[in-house]
């Protein structure tokens, strides 16, 4: 393509508050018309550039003198060793009428907080925590839908000097037991029930199972959701948000502790075995968070920012920290597609959404459903519209400005749990190159590395890597006493560099790619070859909703096995299925184009929504899956068993 799909405009980017950052930079940083050079100078100069994000991001607490130490190690460099502050008082910063939270659900309910109201709510909740014995340490855990009560129990625990781990309740007991399980938390938040696609799910008989299996837990506090008033039903140690909570609290005892002192406990997917415990610290999360949201989102207290999300997912976690801009942050609970196929933009013509975010899937399916937003909802005030979760593919990009909104800056970003954050994301100073990621993370020091560890050129592919420490790496694993699982899942690949493990390149334009999971890459004949390029390719035609490929060992080499799941009421004919072949070829290489296209009626996913391709590929090659709990549909998986097909 040799035009973006979209540029800034001058006003926009000297409006923009990269562009006041630069500004306060030292004079020999670059400006605001080379981000590329910007993006060098962030990293190589990072005792200068976090310091600076710290101070324009306004950050609340004591720095200290040294910014960076051992900075040479990697793990074991530490920002900011001496700095002193609190995660919830950085979040909770503002404390006026101005919206804090806007709260909407797929049944009609709603409910608005301000600042001062969501300060309040704190203040009564951490009251009650610091009474029931809980301090800096100690683990504080939510089995919650997306509601204001999570966002009140997450700030009043992290106040405190607890640490917050939630899994949504979509989670069977036994997946969360494989979670929380490992951190044992002191007290439990729960509701009794939820409601997503019209179905009321209750949730006391899996908290039930989870309290009986989890000896530590000592108190759990039910918040009231669907009904005005909780029940506790049966639950030992239990009691009501409101038994719980002291009205009397009006202010918050904030506990200053260290840079790295642990605020968040996330988990991996765990369909490979047991969740990892990723626990990160509160100094590095808030950090990052802020210069994704303010230098990378434009992010100011005039906005209102939503992501659709669980609360078993980070991106619930990177929403939290909105709160520390002073913009009104939206949640959703339920179904993006309830009480209409049209929700999420009614949303944001309902509330003034500004930055809008949601997984690649949605726009996937909103471009199957054939929604043309632009031309029904007004959307007025959305600015900027975030992807992540998986990739988002050329037509993704395509559909978005031909049917969505052409004056958009669409931001496909791409991170992990692993990091709470992202290596690449958004930029409001340069333009939209379809199927690109705009840019680099400013101080991310990623690179594209080859098999042999060397540098790979522009528009080479290879893994993407970190070469250089950065804020939000994990202080550890929990049960990892000698970082030893720690260094297994980053650093064995390539010494004293993060490998994250996808498939990527970086762009002419400063731009990055996404090709895949590495691990999930196949290599027919030896050639790499990122699922996403088959991916988008494939879920071009219409009659295909999604696929999901994998590599099948065959006659000492690997063949490309294709399934698709298909309209309802369409069958795989010869047809469709050379569509399909003539269309991969077309567009990539005949390499891509699959030995095997098989139909299928589901696809297995992880609870978050993801395809896990690598559960599929042990199905088929006869070997057990390790951990169906982290899968949402787990049963999709006997659809891949034993398929005569793949022995021909």
């Amino acid at each position: 393509m040799s035009k973006p799909l979209w540029q800034p405009s001058a006003e926009r980017i000297a409006a923009s508050q990269l562009a006041r950052f630069v500004q306060a930079l030292p004079a020999d940083a670059p400006g605001v018309d080379d981000y590329e050079a910007l993006w060098s100078w962030s990293v190589e100069h990072p005792e200068t550039f976090w310091r600076a994000v710290w101070d324009y991001c306004g950050v609340v607490g004591e720095p200290g003198e040294r910014v960076l130490a051992d900075a040479d190690r990697m793990p074991g460099a530490r920002f900011f060793p001496d700095a002193r502050l609190n995660f919830a008082e950085n979040l909770l910063r503002y404390r006026d009428e101005r919206p804090a939270i806007q709260f909407r659900d797929e049944g009609g309910l709603s409910r608005e907080l301000s600042y001062a109201q969501l300060y309040h709510e704190v203040a009564r909740t951490a009251h009650a925590l610091r009474e029931a014995g809980v301090g800096p340490g100690d683990r504080v855990a939510g089995f919650m839908p997306n509601v204001p009560d999570t966002v009140i129990a997450m700030l009043a625990a992290t106040s405190l000097g607890a640490i917050w781990s939630s899994c949504s309740p979509d989670f069977g007991a036994a997946g969360v037991l494989d979670r929380l399980g490992q951190v044992q938390p002191k007290v439990l938040f729960c509701v009794d029930s939820y409601r997503y696609n019209g179905k009321v799910h209750d949730c006391l008989g899996r908290v039930a199972d989870i309290v009986a299996g989890i000896p530590g837990i000592e108190r759990v506090v039910v918040c009231p959701y669907l009904e005005a008033t909780a029940a506790t039903g049966d639950l030992p140690n239990a009691v009501t948000y409101g038994e719980f909570t002291d009205n009397t609290a009006t202010d918050i005892a904030f506990a200053r502790l260290p840079f790295d002192h642990p605020v968040y406990i996330l988990y991996s997917s765990g369909t490979t075995g047991v969740p990892k415990c990723i626990t990160h610290g509160a100094g590095g999360t808030l950090l990052q968070h802020l210069k994704e949201l303010v230098l990378h989102t434009d992010v100011t207290r005039e906005d209102v920012v939503f992501y659709f999300t669980t609360c078993g997912w980070m991106m619930w976690n990177w929403l939290m920290s909105t709160l520390a801009t002073g913009a009104t942050m939206v949640l959703w609970e339920g179904s993006p597609f309830k009480p209409r196929r049209t929700a999420m933009f009614d949303l944001v013509d309902a509330l003034g959404i500004t930055v809008f975010g949601t997984g690649a899937k949605a726009i996937a399916a909103w471009e199957k459903a054939d929604l043309k937003p632009r031309e029904t909802h007004e959307l007025s005030t959305l600015r900027t519209l975030l992807s992540t979760g998986s990739v988002l593919a050329p037509e993704g990009f395509d559909y978005v400005y031909r049917d969505i909104k052409p004056d958009v800056c669409l931001s496909s970003i791409s991170g992990g749990t692993d990091i709470v954050s992202c290596f690449a994301l958004g930029c409001p100073i340069k333009p939209v190159w379809r199927g690109e990621l705009q840019c680099r993370g400013l101080g991310m020091a990623v690179e594209i590395r080859r098999d042999d560890a060397s540098a790979a050129d522009v528009g080479e592919t290879g893994e993407l890597c970190c070469a250089k420490p950065f804020p939000s790496m994990p202080v550890k694993f929990w049960n990892d006493p000698d970082g030893a699982k720690y260094r297994a899942a980053y650093f064995e690949s390539y010494p004293d560099t993060w490998a994250h493990g996808d498939f990527a390149q970086v762009t002419e334009h400063g731009g990055v790619i996404i090709y895949g999971r590495s691990d999930a890459t196949l290599n027919p004949g030896g050639v790499r070859i990122g699922t996403a390029e088959i991916y988008r390719q494939v879920e071009k035609l219409d009659e295909v909703l999604e696929s999901v490929c994998v590599g099948q060992d065959w006659e000492d080499d690997v063949r490309v096995v294709l399934f698709v799941r298909l309209r309802e009421g369409l069958a795989l004919d010869e047809d469709l299925a050379a569509r399909i072949k003539a269309t991969i070829r077309a567009n990539t290489t005949p390499r891509h184009v699959p030995a095997k296209i098989l139909q299928v009626t589901d696809i297995p996913r992880t609870v978050s929504g993801k395809i896990t391709e690598l559960a599929v590929r042990d199905v088929i090659h006869g070997r057990a899956v390790k951990n169906t709990d982290a899968l949402a549909n787990p049963e999709a998986l006997d659809l891949y068993h034993d398929l005569p097909a793949l022995a021909e």
